[in-house]
């Protein structure tokens, strides 16, 4: 088995889940000139390998504590009760959010916007695409995370169970079935056509490896991430990532790239989380681990307790960022389009994000304070691994 995780939650997976919030928030923006600080366009990955490695992190040490200290049975049972809330979150925005872009879309007089978010086929046939939305089939645009975590949950009581007590075994299954999805084309079906965009076939990998480091497994590999030469090989092709990828906007300079390293490299595929992805993720967070130690004074800092807000209320700030980002697409694309109200939307949101997700925190501070019968005796457990 591998070694204890750790007891006391690391405060740079709130930190770095709510800097993913942030990014994914800035991205849904199109023709933002501030969504060029994301890490998306300086290299192969991008903030949803964050968001799903820490999902896969923070479930692994929620749960498997609990099914170390209550059984198999009663942590599977919590974590299928957080799938039902997650589930039950994605259907309730999925509702509100195709009403705020029928409403804008009549408002501003503009049908495009029903077939650019995706949602032209709930306006025509609201009947059967809300069918297929509750089977997690039809999803719009800004909507594919949730049910990949849902998913993910899912299946996650025998992989957690077997990271337990077999990590090696868990780890090992989990590259054979990204490797099968991989050479079969195995996906899941959406309606009304193609696959998912975030294939979990796939995705499970990096979830399945957060999980890995989560029960033990960032302990086991400390001597490697302490060492030179693998902070070296990361840095490198960091460079080599960030060199291919200025190409994309430079065209001219692909040149300089031999052919028979584009047909190696291209399509660098999302959906199935190409390895080249998976990869620069790895070289980042070796990189920022070394760097960023769990005992970092900065991570005390009031600078940074917005972000670790948004992190410890992921969900709620995420449902909040897909209905904001699509408020400055509108803002952007039909009343100003300057650079400056750009900045200025993407200022505002995250501040409305700070501010819901300190109003949460301060919600459950006053509840705390009302006693332990306020609230259910998992209600922690079931916030933390959002």
């Amino acid at each position: 088995m591998l070694p204890t995780a750790p007891a006391e939650r690391d405060l740079r997976l709130d930190l770095f889940r709510g800097l993913a919030l942030w990014l994914i928030f800035l991205d849904h923006i199109p023709s933002n000139i501030v969504n060029w600080i994301t890490i998306r366009n300086y290299g192969f990955s991008d903030a949803a390998e964050i968001f799903v490695f820490i999902s896969g992190y923070t479930a692994a040490f929620v749960y498997g504590r609990a099914m170390h200290e209550r059984g198999t049975i009663v942590a599977s049972a919590r974590i299928l009760r957080r799938a039902w809330q997650v589930y039950v979150a994605h259907i309730f925005i999925f509702v509100i959010f195709m009403a705020e872009i029928a409403y804008l879309s009549h408002s501003i007089d503009n049908p495009l916007y029903n077939e650019e978010m995706g949602a032209l086929d709930f306006i025509k046939e609201p009947g059967d695409t809300l069918i297929q939305a509750l089977l997690l089939k039809f999803k719009p645009v800004f909507m594919d995370v949730l049910p990949l975590y849902i998913v993910l949950l899912l299946g996650f009581p025998p992989v957690l169970w077997l990271l337990l007590h077999a990590p090696t075994i868990a780890l090992a299954a989990s590259a054979v079935l990204y490797t099968l999805a991989w050479d079969f084309g195995w996906n899941l079906p959406s309606y009304p056509t193609g696959q998912w965009y975030f294939n979990p076939l796939a995705w499970q990998l990096i979830f399945v490896f957060g999980a890995w480091c989560g029960v033990g497994g960032a302990t086991w590999m400390r001597p490697f991430l302490r060492s030179r030469t693998a902070l070296g090989v990361a840095v490198a092709y960091l460079a080599f990532a960030f060199l291919i990828v200025m190409t994309w906007y430079f065209p001219r300079y692909t040149v300089y790239i031999p052919k028979a390293m584009q047909d190696w490299m291209y399509p660098i595929d999302k959906t199935n989380m190409d390895v080249l992805r998976f990869v620069h993720f790895l070289a980042l967070a070796l990189v920022t681990v070394r760097f960023v130690s769990v005992d970092w004074p900065g991570l005390k800092s009031p600078l940074l307790k917005p972000m670790i807000m948004c992190g410890q209320h992921s969900l709620e700030i995420f449902c909040l960022g897909i209905f904001l980002s699509f408020l400055g697409q509108v803002f952007t694309s039909e009343i100003s389009r300057s650079i400056g109200a750009q900045i200025l939307i993407s200022a505002l949101g995250i501040l409305a994000m700070i501010a819901v997700a300190w109003l949460i925190s301060w919600y459950k501070t006053v509840e705390g304070r009302a006693g332990p019968q306020s609230k259910p005796p998992d209600a922690d457990l079931a916030g933390g691994a959002a």
